[in-house]
């Protein structure tokens, strides 16, 4: 028992990195005096002091679970601890199983959500406070609230000055502690601090929506798969160019690194995703991924006419399968029919005219991850257009609303309905597919199991992409 207890945790170091590490000490505080933490370098000395503290043992490791959840490690959970996100958030409402107290977690969430830009603002408010060699640019914003819960800037029954801070920084943020004090004073159970979790007594605590990180640049990658020419001329997909321009107009604004492939087979469109889920994301806070070609009901067409089925392309970004990406978002984007049959329109003036072609792919649901969003150009069993001279609908659209509300802190699930409203609001005209000229809309779809709001920082300094 003690030598697989030593290999657990030996594996469990093995994957931990540097900020982790950190987190790790920072959420321990309560148990380790300071000087014991800020001597430790690595991560095996760290699961030492957990030892001699009687913090951790062959046996019980339900610290150890209760940290590598807070700092979302939940691949780890899985793979060593055979414990999930929603074991671990039934056993932490559990009055008295909870280790790491309310305001280290309070703490630790805000420096997550805080942005660089947002970091430099903090400290910069915190001159008259704290020595300058305490807030050098290397200084991350747990080591700064270190050094102001050491000079009693901030304590757990005080949290005046942090507030104000924030205030002025980030306000939504500092609604965070306005909840944690209110709750302090009403509660004495366990408060979780991530949004929508019930309390004890089955109160739900309305703490604001938490937002995805979105600290490095570049973000992640933005892999767009655009199949065009096909073996058989006549499934050429004019127009789909401009779709990938647009995509990486956009998405290279948005500071992720951005790179296109054209004309796959289907084998090479699996071997391409499954290549990019196996990469080192650790210093990436997002994945993108966007598929245009045709297919049929939960298939994509390769170039060659074989199919690849797209669940199997999402399950490569399983937190099993793609670890460095376990609670961080995964977006795809998918431009394609999943049927023949076109929404009836209401009479209405139609607001396009031009050659309209069709698509055909795949997809209405996901596996059962958490973190994922599949944005569909069409619901199930309908149609899905594409112009030949500017792209298809749905693209532009989407590239069109991400670029006028990114700079307005809106969050995806958000742009992307008005990106539903929008192109559900178009009639198009299909002289050329159906009989008569028939008018028919097109009705996008979300799939989603994000867990938090995803908002894409914009460039400091710019409020457009222009």
């Amino acid at each position: 028992m003690s030598t697989d207890f030593h290999k657990l945790l030996f594996e469990v170091s093995e994957a931990l990195v540097t900020d982790e590490l950190a987190a790790l000490k920072f959420l321990s505080l309560d148990h380790v005096p300071m000087r014991k933490l800020e001597a430790i370098q690595e991560p095996k000395a760290f699961f030492e002091v957990l030892q001699e503290k009687d913090m951790i043992e062959a046996g019980n490791l339900a610290f150890l679970r209760e940290l590598l959840y807070h700092i979302n490690r939940m691949d780890l959970l899985s793979t060593h601890l055979g414990s999930s996100r929603e074991q671990m958030e039934g056993e932490l409402q559990v009055q008295g199983r909870a280790k790491v107290s309310v305001y280290r977690q309070l703490l630790y969430g805000i420096a997550e959500d805080l942005t660089p830009d947002n970091v430099k603002s903090v400290k910069f408010l915190l001159q008259e406070k704290l020595p300058k060699n305490k807030l050098q640019d290397n200084a991350s914003m747990l080591q700064v609230f270190l050094e102001m819960e050491r000079n009693r800037i901030i304590k757990e029954d005080d949290l005046t000055v942090l507030k104000d801070i924030l205030n002025a920084v980030r306000a939504d943020i500092k609604k965070k502690i306005d909840i944690y004090e209110e709750k302090k004073k009403e509660l004495h159970y366990p408060v979780s601090v991530h949004p929508g979790e019930q309390g004890a007594e089955g109160k739900a605590t309305h703490l604001p929506v938490e937002t995805y990180k979105m600290k490095n640049n570049p973000h992640g990658y933005c892999v767009i798969l655009n199949n065009y020419i096909f073996n058989n001329p006549h499934y050429n997909r004019r127009g789909t160019v401009k779709d990938g321009e647009a995509v990486k107009r956009v998405f290279k604004w948005l500071q992720f690194e951005t790179v296109e492939h054209m004309d796959l087979k289907a084998k090479e469109i699996y071997e391409k995703v499954k290549e990019y889920s196996k990469k080192d994301h650790r210093n990436m806070d997002c994945f993108v991924c966007f598929i245009f070609s045709h297919g049929e009901k939960q298939k994509i067409k390769g170039i060659d006419d074989e199919f690849v089925n797209i669940k199997d392309l999402v399950s490569c970004f399983s937190g099993s399968n793609c670890p460095s990406l376990a609670g961080k978002p995964k977006v795809f984007f998918i431009q394609a029919c999943q049927g023949y049959v076109g929404h009836p329109a209401v009479p209405v003036e139609a607001d396009f005219s031009g050659r309209l072609e069709i698509d055909a792919t795949p997809l209405t649901s996901i596996p059962d991850l958490a973190d994922i969003l599949v944005g569909m150009s069409t619901v199930e069993d309908y149609l899905s257009f594409r112009t030949s001279e500017s792209g298809s609908i749905y693209i532009q659209c989407l590239c069109d609303k991400m670029e006028s509300l990114c700079p307005q802190g809106m969050d995806l699930l958000t742009i992307l309905t008005t990106v539903n409203k929008e192109v559900g609001g178009k009639e198009f005209k299909l002289w050329n597919q159906l009989p008569g000229g028939k008018s028919v809309k097109q009705m996008p779809q979300i799939i989603t199991t994000l867990r938090k709001q995803l908002i894409f920082e914009i460039p400091q300094g710019q409020s457009s992409k222009k």
